[in-house]
């Protein structure tokens, strides 16, 4: 007769922390922890050497609970598969110039979630190490007031994938979200704002997804180098101001595409150097000062039912011309008739306006700028074509804007 064979099944237990429980301190709950168990710790200041996580379990903290890095360490290392750390305050890592200290850093391992904490006067914040399939989401991340150099970066990733991050807000940081060699990531309906040099910076990081974002007020907005097969969808990039600040950057990108994008206040909307075959579809360019800068490094591409609103020039180029192609954009600065009444100009629309070629090559000429003189070069040049580039037309221009594409 043979016996069924005898299955274990092993409970999972919660660890309780803090006065009167039986764990003090979290680092002892956390070593005492077995694989599934979850620790949770009460309201109250835990100022410990930096606590490790080795077994997969759930670390949560109560209203209140605080975790205190004393300006001189990292204060959580996870370095194991599905961990879930939840619900804490993370203050104090200190500056660090020999090291990229973090209050969380989650290394060479997977399937772990950083979901609502909150984390304040720290160097870097959350540090992702080849990391896969991680989640971040719905944290507060508040950077550390004074230079550049006294904060590290909100949300830094360097060679993972399958990264989602997600519903965050990180202010005042060095940059907001930064990502080297991490592909098939989803960033979405994060806010990064007020940081010193990016709202997000990318490198080498393929086949990613960035949507519904908000990049307010940052040096620069976002740069994109050295990747390919991206997609910023439905972001929106707004007031970054400054001699060397834009809204996006696109850097050495090729096979991406932007769509249904916000630029609004920013000095230089969109600057693309070296962006190869890049779809720019239904964004909005509005009140900036440059819309768009295409640089000669760049070829192919194509902009489809743009609108450009109230920017002090909507294109600029600094060659002779650009491989990029224009088809059915809305520019505020048309002077074309419509007489079949089909929405669609009947004349060919030059973007490029001569003084934009002249400001481009000496910015003081922009104190010309609203002056009779240069009226008149419009004027002239837009009768007679004969220094800006003559292959760079939208052959159907829209005479009105596309649905809420001045919005």
């Amino acid at each position: 007769m043979m016996l069924a064979p005898l299955l274990l099944v092993v409970q999972a237990t919660t660890l309780l922390v803090g006065p009167g429980a039986r764990h003090a301190t979290v680092t002892a709950a956390v070593a005492a922890a077995a694989a599934g168990d979850t620790v949770v710790v009460t309201a109250g200041v835990y100022a410990e050497p930096t606590i490790h996580i080795y077994r997969p379990i759930t670390l949560l903290g109560r209203p209140g609970a605080t975790l205190d890095g004393e300006g001189s360490h990292e204060i959580v290392l996870v370095e194991a598969p599905g961990v879930t750390i939840r619900g804490f305050r993370f203050i104090n890592t200190g500056t660090s110039y020999r090291e990229d200290r973090a209050a969380l850093r989650v290394a060479e391992t997977s399937d772990c979630l950083v979901s609502g904490n909150h984390f304040e006067e720290t160097f870097f914040a959350i540090y992702l190490q080849r990391t896969v399939d991680c989640v971040v989401e719905d944290n507060t991340i508040v950077g550390t007031p004074g230079r550049e150099v006294v904060t590290g970066n909100g949300i830094h990733s360097w060679g993972s994938t399958g990264l989602a991050v997600r519903d965050n807000r990180v202010i005042g940081h060095r940059d907001g979200i930064y990502f080297e060699f991490t592909t098939n990531a989803i960033v979405e309906r994060n806010v990064s704002e007020s940081n010193r040099r990016y709202g997000m910076h990318f490198m080498f990081s393929d086949s990613s997804r960035y949507v519904d974002n908000t990049f307010r007020g940052n040096g620069s907005g976002v740069a994109v180098m050295y990747s390919k097969a991206v997609l910023l969808r439905g972001n929106r990039f707004e007031g970054s101001h400054g001699p060397a600040s834009y809204g996006l950057l696109l850097k050495d990108v090729t096979d991406s595409r932007l769509e249904a994008n916000q630029f609004v206040g920013n000095t230089a909307a969109l600057v693309a150097d070296g962006a190869d075959r890049v779809e720019i579809f239904g964004n909005t360019f509005r009140a900036n000062g440059w819309a768009v800068r295409l640089l000669a490094s760049t070829s192919g591409g194509h902009f489809l039912g743009n609108a450009f609103v109230g920017n002090t020039f909507s294109l600029v180029v600094n060659g002779r011309g650009t491989s990029a192609s224009f088809e059915g954009n809305y520019w505020d600065d048309y002077r074309g008739w419509d007489l079949d009444r089909d929405g669609v100009g009947d004349v060919a629309h030059h973007p490029v306006r001569l003084f934009a070629l002249l400001v481009g090559r000496g910015e003081s000429a922009l104190l010309l700028h609203r002056s009779l003189f240069v009226r008149l070069l419009d004027a002239a040049e837009r009768a007679i074509p004969v220094l800006t580039p003559d292959d760079v037309l939208d052959h159907r221009p829209l005479m009105r804007p596309p649905a809420g594409g001045a919005e």
